[in-house]
Formats: C-alpha cells, sequence, structure tokens
C-alpha cells in the first residue's frame, strides 16, 4: 500500500505541471495544447510500443476499444476543457476546483465500486469528505478575492473546470477497473497502449485546430505558433512526464490500491499544482489557503487510514440466509 501511495504521490507531482503549462505559452489557444500535448504523448510511445509489440499483440479488440475511450475522455477532452478553464480563471483557482477530484472520485468509488474493491464505512468517509471540503472552501475564498474576474468569464471558467473534473471523475475509476480486473497486464504496457492510440486522435485534433486558426486567426503563425521552440519544448516535457510517465505511476498505484482509496490520491495532483502556480507567481499563499491545503491533506491521511469492507451481493447474502 505504502508503495501504491507513493506511485501516487510521483504522478501528482507530474501531473501538477499541466497547471502552469498554459501560462507558459498564454498565446496559444486550449485546443492547440491539447492536441500538442498528446501528439509529443503518442509520438513519445512509438519507440516503447515496437519494443513491447509483442505484449501489445495480447491485448484484445475490447481492451484497445476500452484504451480509445480512456485517452479521448482522461487525456484530450479533459486537458482541453482544464487549459481552457486556467485562461479564463487562472491556474489557482482552476486547480481548486480540479481539487474537488478526491471528493468526487471517493464518493463515485464508493458508490459504483463497492462491489468489486469494498466500501468504505462512513465513519471514515464521511469525516474525510468534510475536512477536503472545508479545504476547498478555504482555498478557493482565497483565489476568488485574488483576483476578481468578469460574471461571463468566471462562468465559462467554472463550467469548464467542472466538465474536466467530470472527465477525470471517470477516467481513474475505469482505468482502475481494468488494471484491478487484469492483474497480469503490466501498468507500463497500459500506459504504451493509451498513448499508442492517441497518436492519431491527436494528430487529426492537431490539424483541425490548424486548419481553424487559419481561418479565424490568420495573424497566427502556423504550424507551431509564435514561440515555436518553447512551444515544442513544452509539449515534449509534458507528453513525457505528464502523458506516460504520469499514467505509468498512476496505473502502477491503481494496481496497488483499491478504487475508493486511489481516488482521493488525486490530490495530489492538486497540490502540486498550486505549488507551481505560487512558485511561478513568485507569492507566498495566504494563511486560508495554506490551512485549506492542511485540510485537504488531514482529510486524505485520515481516509487511507481505513480499509474498505467487502461488500456481498444481494444473491450470495441469500445464499447464505438459506
Amino acid at each position: 500500500m505504502l508503495l501504491g501511495v507513493l506511485f501516487a504521490l510521483l504522478a501528482g507531482l507530474m501531473w501538477g505541471l499541466i497547471f502552469i503549462a498554459p501560462l507558459l505559452v498564454p498565446d496559444y489557444p486550449p485546443s492547440l495544447l491539447a492536441s500538442g500535448r498528446y501528439l509529443a504523448f503518442g509520438l513519445i510511445v512509438l519507440p516503447l510500443a515496437w519494443r513491447a509489440r509483442r505484449r501489445l499483440a495480447e491485448l484484445g479488440r475490447r481492451d484497445w476499444q476500452e484504451a480509445l475511450a480512456l485517452t479521448l475522455v482522461g487525456n484530450l477532452l479533459y486537458y482541453f476543457c482544464l487549459s481552457a478553464a486556467i485562461l479564463r480563471i487562472g491556474s489557482p483557482l482552476a486547480a481548486m476546483i480540479i481539487g474537488t477530484l478526491p471528493v468526487v472520485t471517493a464518493l463515485a468509488a464508493n458508490a459504483l465500486y463497492a462491489r468489486h474493491d469494498g466500501r468504505l464505512s462512513r465513519i471514515r468517509l464521511y469525516p474525510a469528505l468534510l475536512l477536503m471540503g472545508a479545504g476547498l472552501y478555504l482555498v478557493n475564498r482565497a483565489e476568488l478575492a485574488w483576483r476578481p474576474l468578469p460574471l461571463a468569464q468566471q462562468v465559462m471558467g467554472i463550467t469548464l473546470a467542472v466538465v474536466a473534473v467530470l472527465c477525470w471523475t471517470w477516467y481513474p475509476l475505469r482505468n482502475a477497473r481494468w488494471l484491478r480486473s487484469h492483474p497480469g497486464r503490466s501498468p507500463a504496457i497500459w500506459a504504451t497502449a493509451q498513448g499508442l492510440v492517441t497518436l492519431p486522435v491527436a494528430l487529426l485534433a492537431y490539424l483541425g485546430s490548424l486548419g481553424h486558426l487559419a481561418l479565424t486567426a490568420p495573424a497566427f503563425p502556423l504550424p507551431l505558433g509564435p514561440t515555436p521552440l518553447r512551444f515544442m519544448l513544452l509539449m515534449g516535457a509534458l507528453g513525457l512526464l505528464c502523458s506516460w510517465l504520469g499514467t505509468l505511476c498512476w496505473n502502477e498505484a491503481s494496481q496497488r490500491l483499491p478504487t475508493v482509496l486511489v481516488g482521493p490520491l488525486i490530490v495530489f495532483e492538486t497540490l502540486a499544482g498550486l505549488l507551481y502556480a505560487f512558485l511561478l507567481r513568485e507569492a507566498w499563499p495566504p494563511a486560508s489557503t495554506l490551512l485549506g491545503v492542511a485540510s485537504l491533506v488531514m482529510g486524505v491521511i485520515y481516509l487511507l487510514g481505513g480499509k474498505p469492507a467487502t461488500v456481498k451481493s444481494k444473491s450470495e447474502t441469500n445464499a447464505r440466509r438459506t
């Protein structure tokens, strides 16, 4: 379990970089950032896929369909919505809205996957969620006070961030369920498979973004934008660290931990994103933000102290009574 938590921590530290990436290239639209990141991801895994071609050939059609669904929702759609939200409401606030993921995924996993991986008791779950909710409120209050925004921009940014939350509530639970039901499969092979199916989709999305920019923003230099070297280096770093290596570490955690416990560990991504945002801003977080972070961490620690109880189906219960 400790090894699983450490893998989740490593994934969070790398995934936190996605919250500051749009701020490093603010002139680039979210569609180009999302498609560029996953195009780099797909290109990076090509040599890895060639080396692992025999093990990849063991995956069936349904496995490849699952990998495609995961990459469409959990990669492209998620990062497009997140990038667009960051550009509208700022990185810290977007990071804290995404920070609701530990709460949302814990509730979803407890409700949907209890028969597979067990269910946490209310005594363990609800106090932890209360602590995390209080932490999110404290940080969100500080961030809303830091940068007043026009109402329309704020609503659009928050809406996009909520859609990103929904995408990444579905992704880790579905991904963890596949890994837990295939204990003999390598997490590295599964990360490579997701990168491989990402490549053609990301290429089409990138070309579509270029076509849209050619029509709507003819002054935008194509195909690599106004700062091509910075853009390529950033996309390469995101593709390697956030996409492949981050996914690999998360897969390792998902295969070692019950689904109801692995979901809340997404808080590491939130905390890392908040840390990187304040480092980029060269400012120290206010006291309420630090108190909120402490509350988030305490909630996750309390949650991890619980052991999911096995949930029996109705047929099993009836058979036992008989």
